[in-house]
């Protein structure tokens, strides 16, 4: 099974949502899911991100492929201390 970091959308038309999972790469773009790392609200000025950084980086250290739209969104967070 291959694991792919990447956004899962929700919200309403025009008004976007998206969900930073932890999904096989086999799966449909809003499908099942492993497991939920964090959101991403691009509606805001500026947009809000939320990530479990711990999580994350277990499944990327574990071989996970980040999407590159979620590596762009994870450059906006301030470096981990």
């Amino acid at each position: 099974m291959s694991v792919t970091v990447r956004l899962a959308r929700g919200g309403s038309k025009k008004h976007p949502f998206y969900r930073i999972v932890a999904a096989d790469s086999r799966r449909a773009r809003d499908g099942r899911f492993l497991e939920k790392l964090g959101t991403y609200d691009p509606n805001g000025d500026p947009a809000q991100v939320t990530l479990k950084r711990d999580r994350f980086d277990f499944w990327v250290k574990n071989g996970a492929q980040v999407s590159p739209t979620v590596k762009s969104v994870v450059k906006q967070l301030p470096a981990q201390a």
